[in-house]
């Protein structure tokens, strides 16, 4: 592991008012570590940013010493490539303000989407969160974002109204679509490459009434679960969003679920969905009324961090060949596999780097890569999968494991626009994203 000099060390703890730790401090390593215990990050130093000054502090004091900065609030989406960088922690900054007249909010970098939908729940607002409620909303919407609500209202970043940040220089800056339209496009969806984001202020969107919850069948039924699915997607309003999941739990047997939300009345949803209530008994039905608030109980996924081996594509359709890709052979060592419904909003035009998501579902293959052994068959069996399914090449930003490049989720031009903003805005490269524009 790289050192940083006990010269740079010290100047740097009187520089910034937040927690700074060095390899030789206690709780470095925790301080270090990703939400993804699978990724290695080697790191010079840890600061947490008590403010956004101590953010624009950090920065002056890193520029020109040329050490990068790698921001990350809490780890997610890390790709351990911070070799030589000072870690910025940002989930200090965690204010959030509602308007519920004007419905929007301001949020700190550090704001999990968990505690917004608390705080917009109170008002009959929703924000646009996706399955986990401990994912920083600032970390999503850098990356674009895929939400629940995404067929309903696009984009997480197609929210963003305006953006308070730190630019390599040590500069903090106000950003809008008005008065810096090239840097604004940059932020909504283009990755943490080119500045820190210290705070956002994001339109919400009326939630009266939120129906959701997960349905369960024994993987007997996987066919005609599977097949209810593609049915009710065909034809689905944007209000409804419908989730695929094949799970595989140690020590359980394999099971298929459908889990949904929509944004409406429960016997509207339950209409739309009546196709499940032909099918055999489920072995749970979890929907009912729910508040916003509520959404990251319907996948459960875990809120502390573990290793994981994940893997996402693009669907270009979900025919009889992809269902069967899908369903003919258990998906172990994988422990979930996930087919989500988009289309709607998100098809939509979009002013963000990866624009309008024309694809209609895209996949989501996760598994735990407890040894090395059980690692490479993970990523052999997710390989296979997508050489099976008919994928489009692309996967969303916020969706990419730590082996792709930002060109692997987005267009050439937005690419291009994104190296000429690199070039001017940090030249030296001591903004660090996890997905690297000249990587």
């Amino acid at each position: 592991m790289t050192i940083l000099p006990q010269t740079d060390i010290d100047p740097l703890r009187m520089t910034v008012n937040g927690p700074v730790l060095s390899p030789a401090d206690a709780g470095f390593d925790d301080a270090r570590r990703p939400w993804n215990l699978a990724v290695e990050q080697d790191v010079l130093a840890v600061v947490e940013a008590k403010d956004a000054e101590d953010v624009a502090r950090l920065l002056r004091f890193a520029g020109p010493r040329g050490i990068p900065v790698a921001t990350q609030p809490s780890g997610h989406g890390a790709t351990g490539r911070t070799a030589g960088a000072i870690l910025l922690r940002t989930r200090r900054l965690d204010t959030i303000a509602i308007d519920p007249v004007a419905r929007t909010a301001k949020i700190g970098a550090g704001v999990l989407s968990g505690d917004l939908q608390r705080a917009a729940a109170v008002h009959g607002l929703t924000a646009l969160p996706g399955s986990s409620p401990v994912v920083t909303v600032t970390g999503a919407a850098l990356g674009g974002g895929l939400s629940w609500f995404g067929r309903s209202f696009g984009w997480i970043a197609d929210s963003i109204l305006a953006a308070e940040i730190v630019t390599a220089d040590g500069v903090a800056r106000r950003l809008t679509a008005e008065s810096e339209p090239d840097l604004f496009w940059s932020l909504r969806g283009g990755g943490g490459d080119l500045a820190v984001v210290t705070a956002l202020e994001l339109r919400l969107h009326p939630a009266p009434q939120v129906f959701g919850g997960r349905q369960l069948w024994p993987a007997a039924d996987a066919l005609q679960v599977a097949e209810a699915f593609r049915s009710i997607t065909r034809t689905a309003p944007e209000a409804l969003t419908l989730w695929l999941e094949l799970l595989s739990f140690p020590g359980a047997d394999p099971m298929i679920a459908i889990d949904s939300t929509y944004l409406g009345d429960t016997a509207t949803a339950r209409a739309l969905m009546e196709e499940t209530d032909r099918l055999s008994a489920p072995l749970s039905d979890t929907r009912a009324q729910i508040s916003p608030a509520e959404l990251g109980a319907i996948t459960a996924e875990p809120t502390a961090p573990g290793p994981g081996c994940s893997r996402a594509e693009l669907l270009t359709g979900l025919d009889d060949a992809a269902l069967a890709a899908l369903l003919d052979e258990p998906i172990s060592p994988l422990m979930t596999l996930q087919v989500r419904h988009l289309g709607g909003a998100l098809a939509r035009p979009s002013d963000s780097p990866h624009g309008p998501l024309s694809e209609p579902y895209g996949v989501y293959m996760f598994g735990v890569p407890a040894t090395a052994a059980l690692a490479a068959a993970i990523t052999r069996k997710q390989a296979a999968l997508a050489h099976a399914l008919p994928t489009s090449g692309r996967t969303p930003l916020s969706l990419l494991d730590p082996t792709k490049q930002l060109s692997d989720a987005l267009p050439e031009a937005s690419m291009q626009r994104l190296r000429r903003l690199k070039a001017l805005h940090d030249p030296d490269g001591i903004i660090r994203g996890n997905f690297g524009i000249l990587d």
